[in-house]
Formats: structure tokens, sequence, C-alpha cells
């Protein structure tokens, strides 16, 4: 929460209040709706991925109730800080159900994985082939050396003998990966549904830099998208603020299009992810209503028969 309160703070210490409020301003009209129908598809695909990564790993999870508790997550990602206490919740309240806390844990982590993975060598790709719009190559760099680690730190444990994984994490890993997540029966899945999504919030972030009236190419824009995207999945926010406004200054800054309206598109694509998980909300108010209505059948029992016998 201090990364992110202390982004937000150097940002209007730049740039002033002005973006912020723009940004709020307009956030209204055909831009939400827009958004809701976006989020409807990608949170869809996100929860089957998570679907097949359970799946591989025994813990089976219908699509239904796979896409309300997905829903569910993204709203509390967006209203709490970290931006993976939904995740958290996902996984736990799913362990419960299921009675296996830990395998649920672990579809969770490797589902978000899987996809920011896919996020990043599609970033990357772009930016290759695209070219930042821009004398830099800064993002290039950062994006490549990060997603260089990644593939690093998968293929050594898998290069591995098994009989060298002494630890039970680096089986539990290796066990994971190839059972869950590139297994031929999950991996195809999990990067078509992980592509879709990735397009479809890039898809919103260029709807935001519509609502504020700026005229860039898509060409243009879907590096900047990217980038801001990737930045903010960084779990040091204020329930999703602060990264990601601070990637987006820094990003349209260095194209010439100006810190503040970076501030504002990240402003509006905040203000209309926010909006568009609200489905979640309803979720998690219909289920603790549910508990509620439910929690007096299974409380008062023991009260009566211990009054009974007594």
């Amino acid at each position: 929460m201090a990364g992110g309160a202390a982004i937000l703070a150097l940002l209007v210490w730049r740039v002033g209040t002005g973006p912020l409020v723009d940004g709020l301003r307009l956030t209204t009209g055909w831009p939400v709706a827009a958004a809701v129908a976006i989020t409807a598809l990608t949170t869809l695909c996100c929860a089957w991925r998570w679907r097949l990564v359970a799946g591989g790993l025994g813990v089976e999870v219908p699509l239904r109730t796979a896409v309300a508790a997905y829903y569910r997550s993204q709203f509390l990602n967006a209203t709490l800080p970290g931006g993976v206490m939904g995740d958290v919740h996902r996984a736990v309240r799913h362990g419960r159900e299921v009675g296996d806390l830990g395998r649920s844990l672990r579809a969770v982590a490797w589902e978000r994985a899987s996809g920011f993975a896919v996020q990043l060598v599609l970033t990357v790709g772009v930016l290759f082939l695209l070219s930042w719009p821009a004398p830099s190559f800064v993002p290039s760099v950062a994006v490549t050396v990060v997603v260089v680690a990644g593939v690093a730190l998968i293929a050594v444990p898998l290069c591995l003998n098994r009989r060298r994984l002494s630890s039970r994490i680096g089986r539990a890993f290796t066990s994971d990966l190839r059972g869950a997540v590139l297994a031929p029966r999950a991996w195809p899945g999990i990067l078509l549904a992980s592509t879709v999504a990735v397009l479809g919030h890039a898809l919103v972030f260029l709807i935001a830099v519509r609502a504020t009236g700026a005229d860039v190419s898509p060409a243009r824009l879907l590096p900047l998208a990217l980038v801001v995207l990737t930045a903010s999945a960084v779990p040091t926010n204020i329930a999703g603020w602060g990264p990601r406004e601070g990637a987006a200054a820094w990003a349209f800054s260095s194209v010439g299009l100006g810190a503040g309206l970076g501030v504002t598109v990240a402003v509006v694509y905040g203000m209309l992810a926010l909006v568009a998980t609200l489905p979640g909300a309803v979720v998690l108010l219909v289920a603790r209503r549910h508990a509620r209505s439910g929690a007096p059948g299974r409380t008062d029992a023991p009260e009566l028969v211990q009054r009974k016998y007594a």
C-alpha cells in the first residue's frame, strides 16, 4: 500500500489533480457498456483457464461456479489492497469446498502465473513487431529480461533429473507444471484463454483512450497498453491504483503524448475495470445472504439437542 500511495502522491505532485478528475468525469456512457461486455468475455476465458488447471491438479471446478468465483475475485482485487486478495479468497473458498486447500491454492497460483506468462510473451512480441513508438529500448529490454528469467525458472527444473530435486517443493513444482499447465489436454486451452483475455483487457484500454478524445492509432497504442497492463500486475497497489497510473504516465510521456494524458487514460481504465467487476459484488452479496439463511439451520440444531438432553 505504501508503494502505491507513493506513486499516486508523486503523480499528483508532478501533473496535478486535473488528469485524475478528468478520468473520473469521462467514465460514462458507451465506454462503460463496452467494458462490461468485454470483461464478461475475458472473465469467461479466465474461469475456463482456472478450470483447466484445477482439473489437472485433481480439484475440479464446474465452469458456472468458476465464472461466478472469478467475478467475485476480480471485484475483491479491484477494491482491496494488493490486487491479489480476491485470488486468495477464491483459492481458500474452493479449497474448503473440495476439501484440499493445498491443491486449490496451487491451482489458482498456476492459473494466474500461466496467464501472466502469456501476457509477457505477447507484450514482448508486440514490442518487437510494432516497435516502441519512440527512440527508447527500455521497455523492450525490461520485459525481455523478465521473460527470459521466467523461462529459465521453468526450463531449469524441467531439464533437471527428478532425483536431483530432493525438495518436496521442487517435485511438486515439476509435477504441477507437467500435469496441470503443460499437459496436452490443458496448455492449448490455457494459451487460447490467456491470449483472448489479454487482448480483451488491451481493448478496454484502447476504449479508455478513445473516451479521452485522443486521436492515436491503435498500432501506436497497443504497445503502450500492454506495457501498462504488465506494470499494473505488480502487487504494490491500492485496490489496483498506483503502478498502473505511474506506468501510464511514463509510457505516454516517453512517446510524446504527455504524462497527463497517460494518467487520465489510466484513471478511465481503472474506473471501467471497476464497474465491469460489479457482478462480482452481486455474487458476493448473494453468497453471503445464502450463508446467513443457512447458518441457523446448522448452528441451532446442536443447541436444541443439548437442551433436550440437559
